[in-house]
């Protein structure tokens, strides 16, 4: 390879590792370079980009030839497109880290002096003076095995020391699976061998050239090959919010980690992995997102301080784009590494951290009371009662006696401080999260998953995630004539037909494609943005090969590209004619595109001019049926621009794109997802407010909101458009008032034609409302980039698998891989399991609790000794803790979940129901432990173990207690399954093999320990006779459970309601009458009632073409309000409207609906799915009464929606 392949090349280059005609440290340096500077050293090194791709063995038309030795020695010489994570902690690291347990300290502590006082042996003759409690029966040999109590001590601390860890090391190891997937799920398009493929961004090599569009997040540097209308955000590196213009000849370096905000291009990878931008950074960041590496930092920060001094050079605009030398940069990274922790804390944690510091206080309290009066006890009996005086030699006895209660004080604690709430969170978490995969759920950050059970609203984006996102052409309008079918070919006169394919075939982006089926006679296959997979579709239909056109045109003889985005709402290509001449062809959304218009092309060929009449006309005969059909309409134009007049101005957008000429408006159908209508109507079950923000046309998102359900005829709920809403919640400053927006968001269901902005503005206002008593807790849908914001804003933000751009994926906490919204529901279902999980651990935890924290302080007060040991008592805590937590937290969800409301985030975490089976429970086994405790030895016949001395070896008596208190427990594990008072609280336990196992388990290893476990556990070998009693005893907490239950629960009747909600009302009035024995009258009243409006055609339903079209809810306007009138009273008088029933019941009926706006210009739909700008035409709202349907407007009519409390 010649080093100058350009004569203009100055540097030469020797040593050029691996025969490349540039070295890593070359390309480095260039990467570091911006604007003027970068492209006077691209002239300098190598003569110009071509130059580079010559250098680096590749092509910028057909790429690299992907051969794998070629790909190998790529990655051998210029490194690899990974940055290597930082290392995980080892499991020693994580077993020092959960010996830093304050609890577990103590306790240690403890038992380190246990230990080493059991050793002391005082001599024989003096034990007597130290008081009766230090004299004993005990032998030798009991004596002698005075120390392994300590020993046990410390083996049951090594074993919640190492059950620890090794949670927290699996969940590790999820989390860095889960990041692997995601990576691994980013895919990039590159040319090689000619052909553009997908492969993995770690398969990216320099020399690569790369297809970069709309909404990708770079991953390597390079510069820029060819671009079209291509701007940049690096704000990510540089701090600077304006996006920034890459053009071949003012600033073509693309840096990785920054965001494509507009535009498409190809570019030329020179830098990969740890020597891209982003891999500098993080490796001055030492690759740690924590504080372990603050020094690390801090050089990090003087070096860059130093490369800012050096570098202040007179280039302004070089100085301005330096990747390193902004303070921002570190920051930066940080903050973007730390979403999670930026967003408000999840409603859970905050719920249990605050619970688990008030029990923790209350066992500290507890421990101390426990310590203090045995101490007091003791004292007062030994020097007070037998009037002994203090032997010296007799103080490491008293203090073995100390050290014994401070242990029995210690381990109360224990047992109290629910140190096993955060393992269950993260163990419930890591189940759901593992789980939702296989729902189509990719979680990115745990506490999502959670925070989505208690959604109360969900913004959803409509196409791709209410709709299929296969989108055909169905209709069209087009010389002259509207077709209801794609019309044959030959119906077409040529020279429409030529413009109209061509225009289809240049005017979209190249990687836009449509494939052949996958399986013999499937559906094509529509890669790229699907709406322009529809025209190419409808170029296929027409008989025409889009493909031979685009050959003939590649995309680097396009003259200039205006690429679509969320304000244009339009997309532009100009070609260069043979003459001179330009014509440039244009597709966007119809009512837009169409004010823009002032000819049309006529059947004959010929262009007639196209006045505003003309245009109110096609709208209301074309524009509007269609999307009442909920078709998306698209208008194609073009626009001749001769030689005579020269080369125009393409910066000037606006006199550029004006006077269009109409070539056909055509109606795109995306059919709604089979399952999202039930999807929907399990949210509104279970409270949840679906609301639909879309980009499209206000009457195509109304249509479709009507086929998915988020309507229904009769409902008083708000259709708008962004620019509507956003004039209702500005005031005359046009700043956004919170109680503007309070007054529209009950009611609103589909805001149309909205941007980004308003999404954001809607969420925010939700979010920061006050008008509930429940602060909302909002879920969003996304996949542009401009949906970032919002995703961010939201509680969740759910981005699109498929179709989401890496922006939006970014910026989410769950990645939907399917796109679907009926996965959302499962997520909702999921995050609800996760709070009852934890609900279902915590009753169990806080009665085991209760009644250990009692039996220990009781025992403890009145005989001297705690009847549970210390040893004991960590087994208890190991059951209830890490076993209770792994089986409680597993349970899968049912359906039945979502058949209730939302908890919210002021509900008390603990429920009434669950308190009254706390205390019940505990109740009952503090009955049954006491009454062992003090009459269990002539219930047994057994020896007393009360008021045993200091080493005593271990009694019948206390064995039975410890081992019916354990086995009180197990069976009360299953009673905790159910939290709502449900009876049968064995349903589905099969279904849970976790559950089965830990509690056969548990009973397994409990009979060892009692059977073999001897002084190590303070316990002795039971007969058959005492462990039948003691399995019966523990087995009567089922039963008591069950007499405990009410015959009806609340949440029963609750279900039951909900369930009965949806059944016609007449259906509904008289069953809710059987289940009341006395029927009241006006219950009676509503039933006649309802059996009256069950007259109405609609029977509790639509009539089902009230499903296609929404005409047929219309028909008779019984009021209008047009939009000249000032005010709005719709909204705005909602008070007032309060205040006066009588007023709302006579002038209109509850079932008043907002119907689509007059055959005015009503917005259409754009051509991307990230269909989000305010660009509307006059919207005019109309309130429609029903009178055609005949319903009455009693509250119990059909039609009277379950949401109007709003």
């Amino acid at each position: 390879m010649a080093n100058n392949s350009y004569s203009g090349v100055k540097n030469s280059t020797a040593n050029h590792d691996g025969d490349f005609g540039c070295s890593l440290k070359d390309l480095r340096s260039l990467m570091e370079l911006r604007g003027a500077e970068a492209i006077s050293k691209i002239g300098e090194s190598y003569g110009d980009v071509q130059g580079l791709c010559t250098r680096l063995k590749t092509s910028p038309v057909d790429g690299l030839s992907g051969q794998p030795a070629d790909i190998d020695k790529r990655k051998e010489v210029f490194g690899q497109n990974l940055i290597p994570p930082k290392k995980p902690k080892t499991f020693l690291q994580l077993v020092w880290e959960a010996l830093q347990d304050v609890t577990l300290i103590i306790l240690e502590v403890a038992a380190i002096v246990s230990l080493g006082l059991s050793f002391y042996r005082p001599p024989d003759a003096e034990r007597e003076h130290c008081g009766s409690a230090a004299g004993g029966v005990e032998d030798d040999g009991e004596a002698e095995a005075g120390w392994i109590e300590g020993a046990a001590i410390l083996l049951s601390v090594v074993c919640v020391v190492l059950v620890t860890a090794f949670n927290d090391w699996s969940k590790e190891k999820q989390f860095r699976g889960l990041q692997s997937r995601i990576e691994q799920e980013q895919k990039f398009a590159v040319v090689r061998g000619g052909q553009v493929i997908q492969i993995p961004v770690a398969e990216i090599v320099v020399g690569d050239v790369a297809q970069i569009k709309y909404g990708d997040l770079l991953p390597s540097d390079g510069i820029l090959i060819q671009g079209n209308d291509l701007k940049i955000d690096e704000s990510s590196l540089t701090g600077e919010s304006d996006h920034v213009k890459k053009t071949l000849d003012r600033d073509p370096m693309l840096l990785s980690g920054t965001h494509v905000m507009e535009g498409s291009g190809k570019m030329l990878v020179t830098a990969v992995g740890e020597n891209s931008q982003t891999g500098i950074i993080f490796a001055l960041l030492g690759a740690s997102e924590d504080d372990d590496d603050d020094e690390e930092e801090k050089e990090a920060k003087k070096k860059e301080k130093k490369e800012k001094k050096e570098k202040k050079t007179a280039d302004g605009a070089a100085m301005e784009m330096q990747p390193l030398n902004s303070d921002e940069v570190d920051i930066d990274e940080k903050r973007k590494s730390n979403l999670k922790e930026k967003k408000e804390k999840s409603v859970l944690q905050g719920k249990l951290t605050k619970l688990a510091v008030q029990i923790g206080k209350a066992g500290l309290v507890m421990s101390a009371i426990t310590v203090i009066i045995l101490v007091v006890l003791f004292v007062v009996d030994t020097f007070w009662v037998q009037g002994l005086p203090w032997h010296k030699d007799c103080t490491p006895i008293y203090v073995q006696f100390f050290v014994k209660f401070f242990i029995i004080g210690v381990t109360v604690l224990v047992v109290a401080v629910p140190e096993g709430l955060p393992l269950a969170v993260t163990i419930s978490l890591a189940y759901s999260v593992k789980k939702m995969m296989k729902d189509n759920n990719l979680v990115r950050h745990l506490d999502a998953c959670e925070t989505m059970g208690n959604a109360t609203a969900i913004c959803s984006d409509k196409t791709g995630t209410l709709t299929m996102n296969r989108m055909t052409v169905v209709q069209a309008y087009v010389a002259d004539k509207h077709y209801r079918n794609v019309p044959e070919p030959q119906l077409i006169p040529a020279a429409i037909m030529d413009i109209l394919v061509l225009g289809i075939s240049v005017n979209s982006a190249y990687t836009t494609n449509i494939m052949s089926p996958e399986k013999e006679g499937g559906l094509p296959r529509q890669v790229g943005n699907k709406t322009e997979c529809a025209l190419l579709g409808f170029a296929n239909d027409l008989k025409r090969d889009y493909q031979a056109i685009r050959n003939e045109i590649p995309e680097e003889k396009l003259y200039k590209v205006y690429t679509f985005n969320s304000c244009r709402k339009s997309m532009s290509t100009v070609l260069k004619n043979a003459d001179g001449s330009f014509r440039m062809f244009s597709k966007g959304a119809s009512e837009i595109l169409l004010k823009k218009c002032s000819k049309l092309l006529t059947a004959s060929g010929e262009t007639k001019v196209f006045r505003p009449r003309d245009r109110e006309d096609m709208v209301k005969k074309v524009i509007e049926p269609m999307a009442s059909e909920g078709l998306r309409t698209i208008c194609l134009a073009y626009r001749d621009f001769p030689v005579s007049e020269g080369e125009p101005d393409w910066d000037q957008e606006n006199d550029i794109l004006t006077s269009l000429t109409c070539v056909c408006v055509v109606g795109i159908e995306d059919p709604v997802r089979p399952e999202v209508p039930d999807a929907i109507k399990k949210c509104q079950r279970a409270g949840i407010t679906v609301r639909m923000v879309t980009g499209d046309n206000i009457n195509t998102a109304r249509a479709i909101a009507t086929k998915c359900g988020i309507l229904q005829p009769g409902d008083e709920f708000l259709c708008m458009e962004g620019k509507e809403f956003n004039r209702r919640i500005r005031n005359e400053k046009g700043e956004i008032e919170q109680e503007r927006i309070d007054k529209i968001w009950p009611k609103l269901r589909v805001l149309a034609r909205s941007s980004p902005t308003d999404k954001h503005t809607l969420v925010k206002g939700i979010i920061d409302s006050t008008v509930l008593e429940q602060r909302q807790v909002v879920a969003v849908t996304g996949d542009g980039t401009n949906d970032g914001p919002a995703l961010k804003k939201a509680d969740v933000g759910f981005a699109m698998g498929i179709a989401g751009t890496d922006v939006a994926k970014e910026a989410s906490d769950i990645i939907l891989t399917d796109d679907n919204f009926s996965s959302i529901v499962k997520a909702v279902m999921w995050g609800r399991n996760v709070y009852d999980s934890i609900s279902k651990f915590l009753q169990f935890q806080l009665t085991v609790n209760v009644v250990a924290v009692i039996v220990a302080f009781t025992g403890a007060c009145i005989t001297q000794d705690s009847p549970l040991k210390a040893v004991q008592m960590l087994w208890v805590n190991l059951i209830m803790d890490t076993f209770a937590s792994l089986a409680l937290a597993t349970e899968p969800p049912t359906e039945s979940l979502l058949l209730r409301k939302p908890y919210g985030r002021n509900k008390p975490l603990i429920s009434r129901t669950m308190m009254k089976n706390i205390l019940g429970h505990g109740v009952y086994q503090l009955i049954i432990i006491f009454t062992l405790l003090f009459v269990g030895e002539q219930i047994f016949d057994i020896d007393s173990g009360r008021y045993a001395p200091l080493h005593s070896p271990p009694s019948e008596h206390y064995t039975i207690i410890f081992n019916t208190f354990v086995l009180l427990q197990l069976f009360n594990e299953i009673n905790a399954r159910k939290i709502h008072g449900e009876r049968n609280v064995f349903d589905g336990i099969f279904n849970n093999l976790i559950f089965c196992s830990i509690v056969f388990g548990t009973f397994i290893i409990q009979i060892v320990i009692v059977q073999w476990g001897g002084k190590p556990f303070s316990c002795v070998g039971l007969s058959i006779d005492q462990w039948l009693w003691c399995t019966f005893l523990g087995f009567s907490s089922l039963l008591w459970g069950q007499v405990r239950r009410p015959t009806h629960t609340h949440s029963e009747l609750q279900v039951r309601h909900l369930q009965l909600s949806n059944t016609a009302p007449s259906v509904r009035d008289t069953l809710l009458l059987t289940v009341s024995p006395l029927p009241s009258l006006p219950q009676q009243i509503r039933v006649v009632n309802a059996f009256r409006s069950s007259l109405s055609p609609y029977e509790g339903l639509e009539k089902p073409e009230s499903r296609s079209s929404i005409h047929n809810f219309m028909t008779h306007p019984e009021f209008r309000i047009e939009d000249s009138e000032p005010s709005i009273p719709l909204i705005d008088d909602t008070d007032a409207e309060d205040d006066a029933p009588t007023k709302r019941n006579s002038a209109s009926p509850r079932n008043a609906t907002p119907t689509p706006p007059s055959p005015s210009l009503s917005p259409t739909p754009s051509p991307n799915q990230n269909n989000n700008a305010v660009e509307s035409g006059n919207n005019h709202l109309y309130v429609e009464g029903n009178k055609a349907a005949g319903t009455p407007s009693a509250p119990g009519s059909p039609l009277h929606s379950q949401e109007t409390s709003l």
